[in-house]
């Protein structure tokens, strides 16, 4: 008998969601669905995929309009990674654990002939630098101990579309602020909160210095900073004041060498911060900073900063890693509400390859989530192989296995 994959069912049954027994059905085939479904992951195409029993109706439904609450699933799937990051560092014997949480935004495009999906609209894409059709989602991920999951977030709606549907309008700052309010960290834990520029706002970092989170993050060059009395961009203060007998030769582990120079003082309207403005390439006296760092942690030196922002690369590589290889984008559900919900479903998936990625890796082994999925799909394509020997040594007509694998003859 060809089954679902058992350690996706265990998963879940540990998250205790609370769901009947057709909502489990449906959440174990969806999530089966997506990890086996190979090219583009319409919901048609993810229970093909996972060859389930039920109408495709009966799984819109699920996400359309079946009564489960998002929201518990979220904090229930966030509370179980948050104590198997707890009980790795336990293991290790750590004393005060460093958790990282990023944030970031990404676009969902969709063709523009989609105009009866909800919720659609003209936004910024940072990646293809200029405005596409698409829904807009801010998120946080996590990296501690190794681990990196995907763990939270929030749709952004344009301004124009919350007032034309009686909605408190936030933005992308607002959006981000939630998720780092509401992340429970313990006493004993450092959290570093990592942005990119458009998150650097005094409102944001604020709340980081409320919660007690340190910040490293990027901010562009035209930002003010005071150097003996003295108000002055980064820019220009790289250009007319810094000397390349100035900098620090600093070489960061897998990301080459950089020449750096070290700013501590007010920074636009944040009081104290260490900046770090760096250069790459070949440095001459007129160039400008190539990547300017703010950590407001002032007892790091360089190459922690730089070290630690690079961990931000986490949530790019997960972007690639829903879109390309889970389908997080390729939804062509109408209702928003499903598509919240197939995302909330996205995150759970993430998170279930990242327990089975730390699970398999052995020693210095290496594995990605590419690697697990891989393994997935041949684990089960041997169960049915399995399958299809015991019915042919018990004489079963090939017509009846086919319509049971629900292979056309």
């Amino acid at each position: 008998m060809v089954s679902l994959y058992l350690p996706i069912v265990k998963f879940i049954l540990a998250l205790k969601l609370e769901f009947s027994k057709p909502q489990l059905g449906h959440l174990f085939t969806l999530v089966h669905g997506i990890i086996l479904c190979a090219g583009r992951k319409n919901i048609t195409q993810i229970q093909q995929a996972a060859r389930g029993g039920r109408h495709l109706s009966n799984t819109t439904n699920f996400l359309n309009h079946s009564p489960w609450c998002v929201n518990r699933m979220q904090r229930r799937r966030m509370q179980f990674i948050l104590d198997k990051i707890r009980t790795k560092r336990e293991k290790l014997g750590d004393d005060r654990s460093l958790i990282f949480l990023i944030v970031d935004d990404t676009c969902c495009k969709k063709e523009t002939s989609t105009k009866k999906m909800e919720a659609l609209g003209f936004q910024y894409s940072h990646e293809a630098g200029k405005s596409i059709w698409c829904h807009c989602v801010v998120t946080a991920h996590v990296v501690s101990e190794s681990r990196s999951y995907a763990w939270d977030f929030r749709p952004y709606f344009r301004e124009e579309y919350c007032t034309e549907h009686r909605l408190s309008f936030k933005s992308k700052n607002d959006l981000a602020l939630e998720m780092i309010e509401t992340f429970p960290a313990s006493p004993d834990e450092q959290v570093y909160v990592l942005m990119d520029s458009w998150y650097t706002s005094e409102k944001v970092i604020n709340a980081c210095n409320r919660k007690g989170f340190h910040v490293i993050a990027a901010v562009k060059a035209n930002r003010l900073i005071c150097v003996s009395g003295v108000t002055i961009s980064m820019t220009d203060f790289a250009t007319q004041c810094v000397r390349k007998s100035d900098l620090r030769s600093v070489t960061v582990e897998g990301q080459g060498t950089f020449r750096v120079y070290e700013y501590e003082g007010p920074l636009s309207e944040i009081e104290n911060v260490k900046a770090l403005l760096s250069w790459k390439d070949d440095y001459t006296d007129l160039s400008k900073p190539q990547v300017c760092l703010l950590c407001t942690d002032v007892s790091l030196g360089p190459v922690t900063i730089l070290r630690y922002y690079h961990v931000r690369w986490n949530i790019e590589t997960g972007y690639r890693y829903f879109k390309e290889l889970l389908g997080f984008d390729h939804y062509q559900l109408l209702s928003f509400e499903g598509i919240r919900r197939f995302w909330a479903i996205q995150f759970l998936t993430q998170n279930f390859l990242e327990s089975k990625r730390q699970d398999w890796m052995k020693g210095d082994k290496h594995l990605t989530l590419g690697d697990v999925v891989y393994r997935i799909r041949q684990e089960f394509l041997g169960q049915i192989i399995v399958y299809v020997y015991q019915q042919a040594l018990e004489k079963k007509p090939l017509f009846d296995i086919l319509k049971h694998l629900k292979i056309p003859a």
